[in-house]
């Protein structure tokens, strides 16, 4: 992993003693902040976090030694809740339940109770329903309930699993046989919106090559999402691309083959942010960010950030001054 931080330099991002080459290219001028007395409160194995994105000061939400499920952290439409998946009474899959906190760090509600894996939250625009995925049946499906956990029922079923959604308006997107897919939330408008080369070839990556992970933009025009484009590696090469909604206009944001996903939209829809989990062989679970176009793309990391902390699935605050993400100390 990474060497930690002694408090010498006050660069922004965790140094890799590997990597002087790509530290220069990423994070070439050390912002002027001192940061040598910073630390991130470490309550439980897992966290829910905020960062502020202006003075790299961060914060604890909720920490649990309870496992979070890393692929989905979600702020809902007024910025003052987020939703998320943790296991409970147990370490199996059919342990995990969908759980609600206010930004504050307070009110944690779970929402789903029951003996099914019930994973993947997402917000409708209104807030007044969330989408989720639960193995109920042969599969991974669709499935929506109140914001409060009632009146669950199944959105769609492609007779095979269904992953990683989204919604934005009356939009649902989804993963579906390696590629995106979108749905409208009466269950109507199933459209298929890429169609990566080589989907469903597998290699020594634990996904096939295909497309993973979309995310809506603010005015359910576009979607960002990541494109397994190479299977030698365990870890998946991976790049972030978007595209329109109607399947136009495909776009390559970066070039690189990292291990990196998990991308979402400013409020503002002018920024992305993003993890990447490996460079090569060597973890790294940092979090950057870039502009919707895929210029000034860095990474974000405070340079204080322990090497035994690994960030999963940030999103932007409401006001985009913030990231929210969770945390996983790695032992």
């Amino acid at each position: 992993m990474y060497n930690e931080y002694d408090g010498s330099e006050t660069s922004n991002c965790r140094i890799n003693d590997g990597m002087p080459d790509l530290y220069q290219q990423l994070c070439p001028v050390p912002p002027s902040t001192n940061i040598k007395d910073k630390t991130v409160p470490h309550e439980g194995q897992y966290g829910i976090y905020t960062l502020d994105l202006a003075s790299n000061d961060v914060s604890l939400i909720y920490g649990t030694d309870k496992e979070i499920y890393t692929s989905a952290l979600r702020l809902n439409g007024r910025g003052d809740m987020l939703v998320f998946a943790q296991k409970v009474d147990g370490n199996a899959n059919e342990n995990v339940e969908i759980f609600t906190i206010g930004t504050d760090g307070t009110g944690l509600r779970r929402l789903t109770n029951n003996n099914y894996w019930d994973l993947y939250p997402a917000w409708t625009a209104d807030d007044t329903k969330i989408a989720f995925l639960s193995l109920r049946n042969k599969d991974l499906d669709i499935y929506t309930m109140g914001a409060d956990g009632s009146g669950q029922s199944l959105l769609f079923d492609s007779g095979s699993h269904d992953a990683d959604i989204d919604s934005k308006g009356d939009i649902v997107v989804f993963t579906s046989g390696s590629a995106i897919w979108r749905i409208k939330y009466d269950g109507t408008g199933l459209t298929r919106v890429t169609s990566p080369k080589n989907a469903g070839q597998w290699g020594s990556a634990n996904l096939p090559i295909g497309d993973y992970d979309p995310r809506l933009n603010p005015s359910d025009t576009k979607v960002v999402f990541e494109r397994l484009v190479n299977t030698d590696s365990v870890h998946g090469n991976y790049d972030i691309f978007t595209i329109n909604v109607d399947g136009s206009g495909e776009s390559r944001l970066t070039n690189t083959g990292y291990s990196q996903g998990l991308a979402s939209w400013s409020h503002a829809g002018d920024k992305i942010v993003y993890v990447v989990a490996a460079i090569n062989d060597q973890g790294k679970y940092d979090a950057y960010m870039m502009n919707a176009d895929g210029t000034d793309n860095h990474d974000i990391t405070p340079a204080y950030f322990p090497p035994d902390l690994l960030i999963h699935s940030p999103v932007f605050s409401k006001d985009d001054s913030k990231i929210y993400f969770i945390g996983q100390w790695w032992e």
